[in-house]
């Protein structure tokens, strides 16, 4: 294969200098922009407009980004005028009063109930939750505004609603609740000092307002005396294990970015302008915000993009060489051979590549039906007699050198799918049995893994680096993740097994695996649930690949990391 690669280096390398000649054509290509640039933010989103502007000029020294506080009605006229990179939050400003802009989404912003830590009834609202018809019930009448409707406790003491009086949360909270304007308009409204001040003094409180208001400043945590109402999602009156994601500033932000908050209470943040940016410096900038600049969102209380919503967003970014003028004709009919050439030996390139990776797919997998799904079952594991393998669906052998490699097994990898990368702890590393291992990650969904011995990790499979799918292909050989020096190899062999032992202890994890997608998944996604089971009950092979980020964070707190 290396040898193919070299006529078609010489003939780019040849191509590449018959291109010289143009430069009065490249050189009319748009040329970037200053290292300088301003970008107009909403007030609300003003703070994080400015830390991105921060952070981004240092990784990027002698860039500087300058933020523009600016009203709503301000920006509508900066928009139509050709302006640039304007931060808005409010979905009106991008659409009723705008007609057709560019815009891309680059985070979340979140409306949050909120209630007192005095609240008289707080034991009882952390374990049952308040749902979203115990609060369309309370505000039907005034007479039915009680504790008791929420709670279905009885209780008599009366509700005060409390809400920030801007349109995005009026507008959340009346699609959530799915009740009538009216009602909410017959709430209490107040700025945030004022909801947060009114929320504190009154434990019998709720208010809804937005994530960032009930932060305590430079911290993680939550304003004094503040907590986060528990929102009972499926409405079966207690907190199911899924929906407790409301302790802490940490807990509700993962839950929120997996799609475990209700997504009516959740808005998304707009860059928009009046045509897709052209500068270089404009386009790097939204680039860093959709990359690096995510990280700064769960901080300051925004919610970042799950990976694939970054790269459709980045896509949008995406510019197109413009040229000033046509380019020059050319008669070079050398130019066009050489072309020619170029192409038609990369094609052959490519198919070549096509043909030896379909032969290596067809090889390693097993014939299936044509038309029928595969079956995911025992007699479709791959166990090599030899290994020891561990319940945290792990495998371990020593090499004649005395050190120990270590994988995972062909279980897991008929659950997930195909593997697109995988993270790896560095050389030199000292690890435990239970430790994470490593971090199997499918399109920005993730499994953790744990390690079957201990000891220190003198090598990683830096294959897995250019082609993690090689956990797929070969769990057992080429899929191998690390060489460990083990501490005590003889001892922790005792809680590993040899293939049949393994073997029937598998067949208890397939009860297990129906026990899950009996309960969480049917909770938590109903309406795909039938997809993963065949007619008689079988399995579908690498059923984890169609569910999202919520689904593999159950299987993990549920399945893997109950088994270890």
């Amino acid at each position: 294969m290396k040898t193919k690669l070299i006529p078609i280096l010489c003939l780019l390398v040849i191509f590449c200098c018959s291109n010289l000649s143009s430069k009065e054509v490249n050189s009319k290509i748009l040329q970037p922009s200053s290292g300088s640039i301003s970008v107009y933010s909403s007030p609300e989103l003003y703070n994080l407009a400015t830390r991105w502007a921060d952070e981004y000029a240092v990784a990027h020294p002698g860039h500087k980004v300058n933020v523009i506080k600016t009203e709503e009605s301000e920006i509508n006229s900066l928009v139509n005028n050709g302006e640039n990179i304007c931060f808005v939050s409010n979905e009106k400003t991008t659409s009723e009063k705008q007609g057709p802009v560019f815009r891309i989404v680059v985070g979340r912003e979140i409306i949050v109930p909120v209630i007192s830590s005095k609240n008289p009834f707080l034991k009882e609202i952390i374990e049952k939750g308040i749902s979203r018809e115990a609060l369309a019930q309370s505000l039907q009448a005034p007479g039915k505004m009680k504790w008791g409707t929420l709670l279905n406790n009885g209780q008599s003491a009366p509700v005060r609603y409390f809400i920030l009086d801007d349109d995005f949360t009026k507008e959340g909270v009346r699609g959530f609740v799915k009740t009538d304007q009216a009602f909410i308009s017959a709430w209490k409204s107040e700025d945030s000092k004022a909801l947060i001040s009114s929320i504190q003094n009154d434990p019998y409180a709720i208010g809804f307002c937005r994530m960032t208001d009930i932060l305590a400043p430079n911290t993680s945590s939550f304003t004094e005396n503040i907590l986060l109402m528990p929102i009972d999602k499926n409405g079966n009156g207690k907190m199911d294990y899924m929906e407790k994601i409301y302790d802490n500033f940490q807990d509700f932000t993962r839950g929120v970015w997996i799609g475990k908050y209700p997504k009516a209470l959740t808005n998304s943040i707009y860059c928009i302008s009046k045509t897709k940016p052209a500068g270089e410096s404009e386009i790097a900038f939204m680039n860093w915000v959709l990359t690096s600049g995510q990280s700064l969102l769960p901080a300051n209380g925004y919610s970042d993009l799950v990976n694939y919503e970054r790269q459709s967003q980045m896509d949008k970014l995406m510019v197109t060489p413009l040229y000033a003028e046509a380019p020059q004709k050319t008669n070079s009919t050398a130019r066009v051979v050489l072309l020619i050439l170029v192409v038609l030996v990369a094609i052959s390139f490519a198919l070549d590549l096509v043909l030896r990776k379909y032969r290596n797919t067809r090889m390693q997998q097993s014939e299936t039906r044509p038309g029928k799904p595969r079956v995911f079952d025992e007699k479709s594991l791959d166990i090599p007699k030899g290994l020891y393998f561990d319940k945290s669906h792990t495998w371990a052998f020593m090499e004649q050198d005395g050190t120990v490699k270590v994988g995972v097994d062909d279980f897991i990898q008929h659950v997930t799918g195909t593997i697109t990368s995988i993270g790896m702890k560095n050389h030199g590393m000292r690890i435990k049995k239970g430790d994470q291992l490593c971090i199997l990650i499918q399109k920005g969904k993730h499994l953790i893994l744990h390690a079957p011995v201990s000891g220190t990790i003198m090598e990683h499979n830096s294959d897995l680096s250019v082609d993690s799918s090689l956990i797929n292909n070969s769990p057992y050989s080429k899929g191998w993740v690390y060489k460990i020096k083990p501490d005590n190899w003889s001892r922790e062999i005792e809680f590993l097994s040899m293939a049949d032992k393994y073997k029937s202890w598998l067949s208890n994890e397939f009860t297990r695996l129906r026990d899950f997608l009996a309960s969480s998944l049917q909770a938590t996604a109903p309406q795909y649930a039938g997809i993963i089971l065949q007619d008689g009950g079988a399995l579908h092979d690498n059923f984890l690949a169609d569910f999202g980020p919520e689904t593999w964070e159950d299987f993990q707190t549920k399945f893997i990391n109950t088994s270890i």
